[in-house]
């Protein structure tokens, strides 16, 4: 049911609009979630929006946490959790999945619940499954509630990399070599699967990546140069998820560009270029989000190389039918064209994440960017669309 029509109170005509900043969660991304969300909190314009921080733990509870993004932040090498910004150790709190109502409520063991008014809008910066794999979106769908981002089936789509990739190739768009192996497949007949990787590496050549088929962050990879560290990579990427994908290594340079939603359609950024990182063999999750490895924004391109990435960048949005926004993922080979790698539906808004770094280059910068991702999400209906 769509919520677009619903009719408005004095009170919700007057007061400004609400937003929920739903983060953390069940996935091994739940650390840098947490960051994500600390960057979006300072920057939502107070003046113009309330806000509402609840966080997932890492056991799925839905707690009331306080609105205090320094505590949001990496200290050291470590990411923080919503365990500890949590007010209660047992509270929780409900969104309602009645379509003709937003109201959220809070309740502890042995008291009465507390409603906690309405919410307008949920920005949820929640990485990898259970928060960006559309099934929050579904939830959010059933309550009627608009969200940022894109919806089900997109999420779904954005993150796992199987359907990802078959979804680009039934739309022309370019793809790397790659297999997937089924958790069925590795537990019932390990040495079949492990063969099946032997002879895709014989036909595409070493190094592989094998990472989580499902993941993101850039967890759970490991580039495996020979035989002898297959199943130890295998072991790595199932403590992620179970299905995992084995990608052969594309020689070339890598290239992101974001997409960004405006009212007249999908725009996209300036791209990046993420250098070779010397200190890492791959540009893996503790180079993008402990060491700070730079990118460079603009990416040093060519007039027509920018003009064709940003293209595919476009086309990838639409072809999985996005909504808000995307990153874009590309290796330009070394014979001059792109392959797209992924796009992430969610892509992090830490300090230091290339896509508002990128939008900022482009003209948009970081208040006006989550801005834009609130006011888009408050035009769309919820529902079929």
């Amino acid at each position: 049911m769509s919520t677009e029509n619903l009719p408005q109170s004095p009170e919700q005509q007057l007061r400004k609009p609400r937003v929920a900043v739903v983060f953390g969660g069940r996935s091994s991304e739940h650390g840098i979630s947490v960051v994500t969300a600390g960057a979006v909190l300072r920057a939502i314009d107070r003046s113009k929006y309330d806000v509402l921080p609840i966080g997932i733990t890492a056991d799925g509870r839905w707690a009331l946490t306080a609105d205090e993004p320094e505590r949001m932040a990496i200290t050291g090498r470590r990411t923080p959790s919503v365990e500890e910004l949590a007010e209660s150790t047992e509270g929780g709190v409900v969104l309602s999945v009645d379509p003709g109502s937003r109201e959220v409520v809070y309740s502890e063991p042995g008291s009465v619940p507390k409603a906690l008014g309405e919410v307008d809008v949920v920005f949820p910066m929640l990485h990898g499954p259970y928060g960006e794999d559309g099934t929050l979106q579904g939830l959010l769908e059933l309550s009627g509630v608009p969200y940022v981002g894109s919806g089900v089936l997109s999420s779904a789509v954005g993150q796992d990399k199987e359907y990802m990739k078959r979804v680009f190739t039934s739309f022309g768009l370019p793809v790397g070599p790659y297999v997937v192996i089924r958790p069925r497949e590795w537990d019932r007949d390990p040495a079949a699967a492990r063969k099946k990787i032997v002879d895709f590496a014989g036909e595409h050549g070493w190094p592989l990546f094998v990472k989580p088929a499902r993941g993101g962050s850039s967890m759970g990879i490991t580039k495996v140069d020979d035989l002898a560290g297959l199943d130890e990579a295998v072991a790595e990427a199932q403590r992620h998820d179970p299905k995992i994908l084995v990608e052969s290594l594309l020689r070339g340079r890598e290239i992101e560009c974001g997409v960004l939603e405006f009212e007249d359609g999908p725009r996209a950024s300036v791209p990046a270029e993420i250098p070779p990182v010397t200190a890492h063999e791959f540009y893996d999750f503790e180079a993008k989000y402990i060491d700070s490895a730079a990118g460079l924004v603009p990416a040093p391109l060519s007039a027509e190389e920018t003009a064709e990435v940003q293209r595919l960048a476009v086309a990838a949005f639409e072809a999985a039918a996005c909504e808000g926004l995307v990153r874009a993922d590309f290796f330009l080979t070394e014979d001059g064209t792109f392959v797209i790698n992924e796009i992430n539906t969610m892509p992090g808004f830490t300090p230091i994440s290339m896509y508002p770094r990128m939008w900022q280059e482009s003209g948009v910068p970081y208040t006006e960017l989550v801005d834009r991702l609130i006011q888009a999400a408050l035009r769309r209906p919820t529902g079929l669309r």
